[in-house]
């Protein structure tokens, strides 16, 4: 049967043991607020001190390979937390806790023949006492605490409590060490998809090698490297976007955002909320606030096509922006200031809107700055069999097989006008890939595409094929004299030095396709 405490020796068993209670409950609240790991510690060592009589205290953690500890925090010694304070494995009473991975219990620290008094971080006449701090099976630091001397009696309580501490901010160390891994996985994968994005959409990716690209690339390089205001223009389908994309991604504002938005797309009253964004109730739907296209591109791009689209009245709000950078939400009295590089696109000849009076001349000067005009597809065949095989790689990848295209292919797409530009090309090659069996797209499955085969010129001239180039294989030999006979076949065949009967032959076994003119 357990001995009666005395009646002053169970009162303050009872004290100590509401006093550490509270301190559980307090040091819990602290590490849960948290996973500033040494602003917490610091007051996880405070509010043991007024608890519970703490009055020196520190916590170590261990560096990456375990062998070393640095001081993570400190309390009660009037000296600073320097992470430069370091204890070996096995140094002193705290690396022996490391080292042992066991809590060290002193009655009187300087009984220890490891007791580093030179350091001034705790009184050798105190008791001391030492805990690990774990990582499941893993000793990753060090609690350690100094009661006051007249504490002795209760230093196996004290050392209870201390170990509890210790576990509690072990849990602590254990998320903070996974939420920086998760950290450091996240910015790897941000780091891997910024170079994969740069090299999707790098100057080397913008296919082309007519003296016209190569003089927009040497544009684009230029203009990337400052924040002027960029209007490209050109056809519908010849890479505007991927142009804008280009100037982002290798500006110096690649790390922010690109964000785009087509303002054909919406009506005016649409267009302006999400543009400038707009305050919960600013009109019947508006359930929250929310943030505009402008915000959101804070610190990167934003590319506006269609711009030519957009209403006179609307023009007037967007100058406002492009001048001063200050906007408002729609139903909002706050001005918010942004700092937006603006790549606006169109298809559109603005200067006859302006010189109409349906597009502001003030915006017209304001957005282009640096104007880039793309040419259309027909006025750069010689770039279409290597856009050609770029579109081949990039579908084949998407289908998750080798794709490639034939000659034969090829040369019936350098005769077609491509009013549609590359986004033509691209979506006739796409049909010929997904009729394909094979993986190879020949001549055949680029006419069951929509293309009309046909024989013709380059470059815009008016001159003739030469039905005797030897570039040209038979079946373009007998197409180019059908077109230039308007494809009467036996004017065609005195153009052939063949009769009408052999040209009709040649025109079933190579299974033309008869035009009717």
């Amino acid at each position: 049967m357990t001995a009666a405490l005395p009646p002053d020796a169970g009162e303050a068993r009872a004290a100590w043991l509401e006093s550490a209670l509270e301190s559980l409950y307090r040091v819990s609240r602290v590490l849960s607020r948290s996973l500033e790991l040494r602003e917490t510690l610091a007051e996880v060592l405070r509010v043991l001190d007024e608890e519970c009589g703490f009055n020196r205290a520190l916590v170590t953690l261990a560096e990456p390979d375990g062998e070393v500890m640095a001081l993570s925090a400190l309390h009660g010694v009037d000296a600073p937390c320097s992470p430069d304070l370091r204890w070996r494995s096995g140094e002193g009473v705290i690396g022996l806790v490391l080292q042992r991975g066991r809590a060290q219990v002193l009655e009187r620290l300087a009984d220890d023949p490891r007791y580093l008094a030179q350091r001034g971080l705790f009184d050798g006449e105190a008791p001391f006492i030492g805990v690990p701090i774990r990582v499941g099976h893993e000793t990753v630091g060090v609690l350690a605490l100094q009661p006051p001397p007249v504490a002795r009696e209760r230093l196996e309580d004290d050392a209870h409590l201390a170990e509890m501490v210790a576990n509690l901010i072990g849990q602590t160390v254990r998320l903070a060490q996974q939420v920086r891994q998760e950290r450091r996985d996240l910015a790897e994968e941000r780091d891997t998809l910024r170079r994969a994005v740069r090299n999707r959409y790098g100057f080397d990716n913008v296919v082309g090698h007519t003296m016209k690209m190569k003089q927009i690339f040497e544009q684009v390089r230029q203009v990337a490297k400052w924040n002027t205001t960029v209007l490209v223009r050109g056809e519908t389908g010849t890479g505007k976007e991927l142009i804008a994309q280009s100037i982002h991604y290798n500006s110096p504002r690649a790390a922010g955002p690109f964000v785009k938005l087509n303002c054909a797309a919406l009506p005016e009253n649409l267009l302006e909320s999400e543009l400038f964004g707009h305050e919960k109730g600013a009109f019947t739907g508006a359930m929250a606030q929310r943030k505009g296209r402008f915000e959101m591109a804070d610190g990167g791009t934003l590319f506006l096509d269609e711009i030519g689209e957009i209403s006179a009245s609307f023009q007037a709000k967007l100058l406002r922006v492009l001048q001063e950078g200050e906007l408002e939400r729609v139903g909002g009295v706050r001005t918010l200031k942004v700092d937006v590089r603006v790549i606006a696109a169109t298809n559109r000849d603005l200067e006859n809107e302006v010189e109409q009076g349906k597009f502001r001349e003030d915006l017209y000067y304001r957005l282009n700055v640096m104007p880039i005009m793309l040419p259309p597809l027909r006025e750069r065949v010689e770039d279409i069999p290597e856009i050609a095989r770029h579109l081949v790689d990039k579908i084949g990848a998407s289908q998750g097989r080798p794709l490639n295209i034939t000659d034969a292919a090829l040369r019936v797409l350098l005769h077609h006008a491509w009013p549609g530009n590359v986004r033509e090309l691209e979506n006739c090659i796409e049909r010929a890939a997904v009729m394909s069996d094979n993986g190879t797209i020949d001549r055949d499955l680029i006419l069951i595409s929509g293309i009309e085969e046909r024989v013709t010129p380059l470059r815009g001239g008016a001159a003739a094929i030469d039905l005797n180039d030897p570039e040209l294989d038979e079946r373009e030999r007998v197409i180019a004299a059908l077109e230039q006979a308007g494809w009467v076949q036996a004017k065609a065949a005195r153009l052939l030095n063949m009769t009408p009967r052999q040209i009709a032959y040649r025109i079933q076994t190579l299974n033309i396709k008869v035009r009717q003119i």
